[in-house]
């Protein structure tokens, strides 16, 4: 396994990042903790989740999956870098049961910590922006956990780069350490990011965390899949290859041409990207993650990274990209 460091902070983190988003709707509780159990031994140290995950009926069960497996003991709590998430509603339309108040913020922290059977969140992210809450109060609810030693460590997830210059700059003014991670979308077939979003995080030292780093699977070799009717794939997937069967074509092509697996191509292309940290990979199986960690071992060079951007061309820093 290899390791860097989060962002600016002294954190030590794996470069592939454990998601659980899987855990209790698609991926039961004893296989969920059998893939735990194996990034453990592999070495991935850092595990992703989020208190809404579980299901539309049950939000909150992978946290509780993920607490039910600390419980077992043998340093597994001691041993992980634990990151969570809190925005979403958890109260059924109670009014301050979601988004980025004070109270929210110290409600969500406490729930998580209770499903999570831990003392701590080593990494707690907003799972949005919140646009009706100022920072110092965000910024006020944050500080009281991190002093009553709740949370280490703070991150964003799905914000625009301005987001991220407000948010440090009103933790600057506080003398208050803010963001040290952005969780966003990304992807070969997804660079929004590359035209704000990376700028902003190399400019404040936040770690880019990529979710959906395969694109729902359009990046795993759907082409070759598409055959295989009990394969298919859906949701973005299925967007993906309507709108880019030809550059999904030559993708495919281009991994076979160097011996790689589509899968490890599309994870090894954003472990060559400035400022990110590790993509996220959301295993069914032992037998996925295992694969994907083997994306570490693919070294692209230059000519590799051009042919890349040849089939999946990216964007310029913003304001270069539409502009002289």
């Amino acid at each position: 396994m290899d390791y860097t460091h989060l962002g600016r902070s002294g954190l030590t983190v794996s470069r592939i990042v454990l998601g659980t988003m899987n855990f209790g709707p698609q991926t039961s509780e004893a296989d969920s903790h059998a893939i735990m159990d194996s990034a453990r031994e592999q070495g991935i140290n850092f595990f992703d989740t989020a208190n809404r995950y579980g299901g539309p009926d049950h939000p909150g069960h992978t946290e509780e999956i993920i607490g039910n497996w600390f419980a077992q003991g043998g340093d597994r709590r001691e041993r992980t870098v634990l990151a969570s998430k809190l925005y979403g509603d958890m109260w059924n339309g109670y009014p301050n049961g979601a988004k980025l108040s004070a109270l929210n913020i110290r409600n969500a922290i406490d729930a998580s910590l209770t499903r999570l059977k831990t003392d701590r969140i080593d990494l707690i992210q907003f799972h949005h922006v919140d646009r009706d809450t100022p920072w110092d109060e965000i910024w006020q609810a944050l500080e009281t956990a991190v002093a009553q030693g709740k949370v280490l460590y703070v991150g964003s997830s799905n914000f625009a780069g301005w987001h991220i210059a407000q948010a440090q700059e009103a933790a600057k003014s506080r003398h208050f350490t803010g963001l040290v991670s952005e969780q966003s979308i990304y992807n070969l077939l997804q660079r929004d990011i590359e035209r704000e979003v990376i700028p902003a995080a190399q400019h404040y030292g936040l770690g880019v965390i990529p979710w959906s780093p395969l694109h729902g699977g359009a990046l795993a070799g759907v082409i070759a899949k598409q055959a295989d009717a009990s394969r298919r794939g859906t949701g973005r997937s299925a967007e993906a290859l309507g709108a880019n069967r030809s550059q999904l074509e030559a993708y495919e092509d281009f991994a076979r041409q160097l011996g790689v697996e589509p899968a490890q191509l599309g994870l090894a292309w954003l472990l060559h990207q400035p400022a990110v940290t590790g993509p996220i990979v959301g295993p069914r199986t032992a037998a996925h993650l295992t694969s994907a960690i083997a994306a570490l071992d693919v070294k692209l060079d230059d000519a590799a990274l051009a042919r890349l951007d040849e089939i999946f061309p990216g964007y310029k820093t913003s304001p270069e990209d539409y502009a002289w």
